[in-house]
C-alpha cells in the first residue's frame, strides 16, 4: 500500500470513529501476516507503551483476532467485514437516536424551534433576492429602496415574460419597469427626516413560499433571514401587502391625511404633546392635575 493510500486509509477511518493510534494499528496489520504488538509498532511508528493498549481496544471493536498467546499475535479482519459491523452499529445507533428524540419530541409538545438561516453581506443577500425571483412562479410582493431593486431589474422583467406578477413598494422613483401587476412609491415620508431615515432594507415573498427579508440600520451593514417558513412568509408578505394600501390611500388623498396626521404622518408615531391642538375630527382625554 502506498503512503497516500494509507494516509487517506488512516483519515477515513478516523472519521468512522477510530482513533488516530487505532487506525495507524489497523491499516498496519491490514493485508499482513499475524503480527506482534512489537513489530506492528516498528511498521507504524505507535509507540510501544500504546500498541497493545490499542490493540485490546481493536479487539473489543472486533476490528483484529488475537493469534496465539506466546508471543500474541494480531490479523487484521478482512475490510468488508469491518466496514459491515461500523455500518450496522451506526445504523442501530441512529435507530435508538430517533426513538429518543421522537420521545423527546412528544414530551415538548408542539413547541417547535424556527430556523433562519442568515446573510450579512448584500452581495449575498442581493443574489439570494434574485434567485428567489428567478425561481417565482405566479407572484411576488418586493418591498425595498431604489437602489436595491436596481440589480434586481433584469430578473424582474424575465420573470414578468414568464407571467409571474409583481406588486411593488418603492422607497424613491422606481428604477424597474411593471408590466405585470404594480408600483407604488413610498412618498408618505418623503422629505420628512426620521430618526434611522439612512437605513435601508429588502423585502421579498415569492409564491407564498420564498421569503428574505434583510434590513441594514446604518445603510451598510446588512442582516438577512432567508425563510421558508409559513408563519414567517405570512408576516412579511403581511408587513408588504400593509405598507403598499397605505401608500396606495395617501397617493389619493395626501392632502386631507397631511392636515389630519401632520406632514410624514408623524402624529400616528408621536401624538401631539400637551399645549398642542388635537387632530382634526379626534377628541383627546387627558389626565387631570391637582
Amino acid at each position: 500500500m502506498s503512503v497516500d493510500a494509507t494516509v487517506k486509509a488512516v483519515e477515513q477511518l478516523t472519521e468512522l470513529g477510530f482513533s488516530q493510534y487505532e487506525a495507524r494499528a489497523y491499516v498496519g496489520l491490514l493485508g499482513s501476516e499475524p503480527m506482534t504488538g512489537y513489530a506492528l509498532a516498528g511498521r507504524t511508528g505507535i509507540p510501544q507503551p500504546k500498541v497493545y493498549e490499542t490493540l485490546r481496544r481493536l479487539e473489543d471493536k472486533d476490528a483484529v483476532v488475537r493469534v496465539g498467546d506466546n508471543p500474541a499475535r494480531f490479523l487484521a479482519v478482512p475490510a468488508d467485514q469491518l466496514l459491515a459491523q461500523v455500518d450496522a452499529g451506526f445504523r442501530a445507533r441512529v435507530a435508538e437516536s430517533r426513538r429518543s428524540l421522537a420521545e423527546l419530541s412528544q414530551e415538548q409538545g408542539n413547541q417547535r424551534a424556527h430556523v433562519l438561516p442568515s446573510l450579512s453581506e448584500w452581495e449575498s443577500v442581493a443574489a439570494t433576492a434574485s434567485g428567489i425571483i428567478r425561481r417565482a412562479a405566479q407572484h411576488v410582493y418586493l418591498s425595498a429602496h431604489a437602489d436595491q431593486l436596481t440589480p434586481l431589474g433584469a430578473d424582474i422583467l424575465d420573470a414578468q415574460d414568464r407571467g409571474v406578477r409583481f406588486d411593488i413598494l418603492s422607497f424613491g422613483p422606481s428604477p424597474v419597469t411593471v408590466r405585470n401587476g404594480r408600483t407604488v412609491q413610498h412618498t408618505s415620508t418623503e422629505g420628512v427626516l426620521y430618526r434611522h431615515h439612512q437605513a435601508r432594507h429588502l423585502a421579498v415573498v415569492a409564491d407564498n413560499h420564498d421569503t428574505l427579508w434583510a434590513l441594514a440600520p446604518d445603510g451598510h451593514d446588512w442582516n438577512a433571514a432567508v425563510i421558508n417558513d409559513p408563519l414567517f412568509t405570512a408576516v412579511v408578505k403581511g408587513y408588504i401587502r400593509h405598507d403598499l394600501y397605505v401608500q396606495q390611500i395617501y397617493a389619493d388623498f395626501p392632502d386631507e391625511l397631511r392636515t389630519r396626521y401632520g406632514p410624514g404622518l408623524q402624529h400616528l408615531v408621536q401624538p401631539p404633546n400637551a399645549g398642542e391642538a388635537p387632530l382634526p375630527g379626534r377628541s383627546e382625554t387627558r389626565p387631570r392635575t391637582a
